[in-house]
């Protein structure tokens, strides 16, 4: 079993930027690629960035590419999402996701997902 919490989910402005936090407890955190995913009302739920489990290997939904980095710190088992240049649109519950893949390239696809944080929300206001 893997647990993950997310923090530093709050209000920003248009422009602004926030860094999200995923802190990993359970097994092998290095055994798993990390991914984030976002969810609006009324959509779908998407995928936003994913890191490889050397963090070697980053990828991004187009949306995001150049605003948003995502980052790991193996020693202490956490996950970052730096948001920059923030847009309403950007505005949902942000979820961090772990999966058990020693792959050089991180899944975009969440059913490879096999542990899921609780969420946390990222509204940015106009």
């Amino acid at each position: 079993q893997v647990q993950l919490v997310e923090s530093g989910g709050g209000l920003a402005q248009t422009g602004g930027s926030g860094r999200l936090s995923c802190a990993a407890s359970g097994r092998t955190f290095t055994a798993y690629a990390m991914g984030w995913f976002r969810q609006a009302p009324g959509k779908e739920r998407e995928f936003v960035a994913a890191i490889n489990w050397s963090g070697g290997s980053t990828d991004y939904v187009y949306s995001v590419k150049g605003r948003f980095t995502v980052s790991r710190d193996n020693p202490k088992n956490t996950v970052y999402l730096q948001m920059n240049n923030l847009k309403p649109e950007d505005t949902a519950v942000y979820y961090c996701a772990a999966d058990l893949n020693l792959n050089w390239k991180p899944s975009r696809d969440p059913h490879e997902y096999d542990y899921w944080g609780q969420g946390t929300q990222v509204t940015v206001s106009s």
